[in-house]
């Protein structure tokens, strides 16, 4: 699958892998940062996700290999890899399977291991919405309020919402696509070999995604690795604390 994204800067080609249920605009702050400390930055969507194509194969071996198919496109023949959360989870099976292609890695707040489902409280939020009879984004804004207690995840979640026509609300997101594949966003790192690729796992200081068993599993499965913890952030580690990661990430890359 070809993936969009918007390309800023030149330089070092660094790729960027959002969330679950997010999308590349996400990191528009911090890839214009990126961008001015010597990196041509692609902010991408990853399938099901933001404007590109959605579909019923949604796994990470399908996810690596539409970013293998984008290297090839934009003829890079290695790049730098940032990747939140389950773009974490993209970029170290990438870094598996493609390990010549990858230069440096910083995964952000996910670890090699299997993580439950637990996202049935946005994924029931988002089917009380009957996107045909809302006239406004408020109205969307107000169903997520009283479905969800988090005020980020509820900004987070209708950055995903548009105008598909003038009368008509629509999620930029593949609802169901995710949904009916939404076990494999925690499918662990699969075998027992060891990633050579030198490798940043930055955790949030108020994230439960890292623990002392996970970073056991992140020094068995990676050769060449740090772990570090972004002070004063929970999950979304690059939006609650921007200027930390910044910093540790070009200290990483630029090492």
């Amino acid at each position: 699958m070809k993936l969009h994204f918007k390309k800023i800067g030149e330089g070092k080609p660094l790729l960027i892998l959002h969330g679950l249920f997010g999308l590349g605009d996400n990191w528009a702050t911090l890839s214009k940062a990126f961008a001015l400390n010597g990196f041509c930055v692609y902010q991408i969507d990853q399938r099901n996700h933001g404007r590109s194509e959605h579909s019923f194969d949604f796994n990470y071996a399908f996810m690596a290999n539409d970013l293998k198919l984008l290297m090839e496109d934009e003829k890079l023949e290695t790049a730098d890899l940032i990747g939140h959360s389950m773009g974490g989870k993209t970029a170290m099976f990438f870094a598996r399977e493609y390990p010549k292609l990858v230069n440096k890695m910083i995964v952000a707040d996910i670890s090699p291991s299997y993580y439950p489902q637990h996202h049935h409280a946005v994924l029931s939020a988002l089917h009380s919405m009957d996107l045909s009879q809302l006239t406004s984004r408020k109205q969307a804004e107000e169903i997520l309020r009283n479905a969800l207690n988090d005020e980020g995840t509820i900004q987070f979640l209708l950055k995903n919402l548009y105008w598909k026509t003038d009368t008509q609300l629509d999620w930029r997101f593949g609802l169901q696509e995710i949904e009916d594949n939404i076990e494999m966003v925690g499918e662990a790192l699969p075998g027992d070999d060891v990633i050579a690729v030198p490798t940043l796992f930055l955790k949030g200081e108020r994230s439960g995604y890292i623990q002392f068993e996970q970073e056991e599993l992140i020094h068995k499965r990676f050769s060449n690795v740090e772990i570090k913890t972004v002070p004063n952030a929970g999950h979304w580690l690059h939006a609650e604390n921007p200027k930390a990661f910044l910093e540790m990430s070009l200290a990483f890359l630029k090492k």
